[in-house]
């Protein structure tokens, strides 16, 4: 070649080579970035109109980039907030599950509890009148102590059962022996008998049997409730750790600082990355889903053998049958308190003259059906039930699948059906690397999240605790014993506020002596004459008993 053609040609082709293709210009152009940055609300300011020396990253991959430190800073910070909304959107569901319901059940329970207590009220005075309304404490109290159990009091329900119905035989007593004074310590006496004579019938055992599980059952499902609300919000409230944050950015806004920002992550990636930053997360999800299965086994008590309503609301005449078995058996009763506690005094001529109140015998008119609530809070525990439980079995396994739920979303991935045009982590490639395991453990190998292992997360600690605790209170309760009493009984019952007794099988205590009530003196026609008015009033109280037991048979 001629030497004159290739001083032309050299000097040519060293220009060329110094030329930048056209492709390479466009691909160096941030236009598209800073479109992309500046939706997200940040300042155009900071960011340069073409790619710059990547030598001052510390997240993203060093070669050429659109982001300066600044841009890096604001990014990193950016996609540890979208991480913390990712992850309180995602559990969204569980925790209006757990808010709505516990709101709903506790409303519903506490207006039965008030709608009992009102309907026994209105019930009582029409029957009984003054008798009733100078006695009324007795009543309120147990409605008092009820609602302090299910509130959280520290009330012993069998105890505090077993003291009104002793209460109740106590001012029974006075009532049908009229012609004796009884001092405190004679009335002390005849209450010790309560459990051998059952004065009561078996009213006192079923009832008590059936409030104690019932009221087990409702309150532990309610706190269950409660306790699966706190855990909930408290684990949906994430603080990525410093290498679960980098990951973050580099999933997230690497893409923007290689001039790609519309290139989503690969869907396996974001698994990795997601199940590196939740890993503490995912332990919890054995003891929740031990939990729920806890939570559904009381449901199905509540809807079945523990139905509260269907305790509470005839409660009014269930306790009415059990006054009424006291006055059918009242000669036996006072034969057998006389005989073990002593013949008590002859009362004073005044009050042994008196006769029964004269609103004893008042008027009583019927329920109508429609006066009565039957459901309280415009529902029905059946529905609650029938609700929560196809709730609760949507939320188990929440904190193990929490990844795939944020990582199926179309706003943040490219999904998993455009495996070969996603970000990788270092360019818009296949993702190669396996999927992880769910859970701390697992994490060790983990290619894109620093996890310690060795340190698990206290806090989700203390979460997995609470939920044990809880769960072994529902399982307690399912069996109808109350885990805050069981030391605080006899071995006959078995649970301080249990049942003593399965189902209809209880030993019988003691048998009625049918023995006569003592002889009353001649001399004291006087207060015969008011024992037979009592006995009129007696018979009146019983009839109305039964009239009333027969309505709410048929209504």
């Amino acid at each position: 070649m001629p030497s004159w053609i290739r001083a032309v040609i050299l000097p040519l082709s060293g220009l060329l080579l110094s030329l930048p293709a056209a492709a390479d210009v466009k691909a160096r152009s941030c236009s598209e970035v800073r479109q992309a940055y500046g939706a997200k609300g940040f300042s155009l300011a900071d960011i340069p109109y073409q790619e710059i020396a990547g030598e001052h990253l510390r997240i993203c991959p060093q070669e050429y980039t659109c982001c300066t430190t600044e841009m890096e800073d604001k990014l990193s910070q950016q996609s540890k907030l979208e991480f913390e909304n990712l992850v309180e959107e995602t559990s969204h569901f569980v925790r209006t599950t757990f808010v709505s319901r516990h709101k709903k059940f506790d409303e519903f329970f506490r207006e039965l509890l008030e709608n009992a207590e009102k309907s026994l009220n209105d019930m009582f005075v029409r029957t009984y009148g003054m008798l009733y309304m100078q006695n009324s404490e007795v009543f309120q109290d147990l409605f008092t102590e009820l609602k302090r159990y299910y509130t959280g009091g520290n009330v012993n329900l069998e105890e505090m059962l077993n003291d009104f119905w002793a209460r109740l035989l106590e001012r029974m007593f006075q009532l049908i022996n009229p012609q004796y004074h009884f001092s405190e310590d004679y009335l002390e006496c005849v209450s010790k008998y309560t459990d051998q004579l059952k004065p009561f019938g078996d009213v006192q055992r079923k009832l008590k049997i059936q409030v104690t599980r019932a009221f087990i059952a409702a309150r532990t499902f309610v706190q269950g409730l409660t306790v699966g609300r706190e855990v909930a919000n408290r684990v949906s409230k994430v603080s990525p750790t410093p290498g679960c944050i980098r990951a973050l950015m580099k999933m997230l806004y690497c893409p923007y600082c290689r001039g790609l920002p519309t290139v989503r992550p690969c869907n396996n990636y974001c698994l990795n990355v997601m199940k590196g930053c939740l890993a503490n997360q995912a332990d919890l999800d054995t003891e929740w889903n031990l939990f729920i299965d806890a939570m559904l086994l009381v449901a199905e008590r509540l809807e079945g053998p523990f139905n509260i309503e269907s305790v509470m609301d005839p409660i009014d005449v269930k306790i009415s049958e059990a006054i009424m078995n006291m006055q059918e058996n009242s000669m036996q009763v006072s034969a057998k308190v006389f005989q073990g506690c002593g013949q008590p005094k002859p009362a004073p001529a005044l009050r042994s003259a008196r006769s029964a109140p004269e609103n004893f015998n008042t008027r009583f008119r019927p329920y109508n059906p429609e006066e009565r609530p039957t459901t309280a809070a415009g529902t029905s525990l059946d529905r609650l039930v029938t609700d929560i439980k196809e709730k609760l079995k949507l939320s188990k396994k929440v904190w193990s699948a929490l990844p795939y739920t944020i990582c199926k979303d179309e706003s943040v991935t490219a999904g998993t059906s455009n495996e070969e045009e996603c970000w990788n982590g270092h360019s818009k490639a296949r993702y190669l690397p396996e999927i992880m395991n769910d859970g701390l453990t697992n994490q060790i190998n983990n290619p894109e999240v620093e996890v310690d292992i060795t340190r698990p997360d206290t806090f989700i600690r203390q979460q997995i605790m609470a939920l044990r605790v809880m769960t072994n209170k529902l399982k307690n309760a399912y069996n109808g014993n109350d885990v805050n009493f069981q030391d605080t009984s006899d071995e006959s019952s078995g649970s301080g506020s249990g049942s003593g007794c399965m189902d209809d099988v209880c030993p019988t205590e003691f048998e009625f002596v049918t023995t006569e009530a003592p002889a009353v003196d001649p001399d004291r026609r006087e207060e015969d004459s008011s024992s037979v008015q009592l006995s009129y009033s007696l018979l009146s109280w019983s009839l109305v008993c039964v009239a009333l037991a027969l309505q709410r048979l048929y209504r």
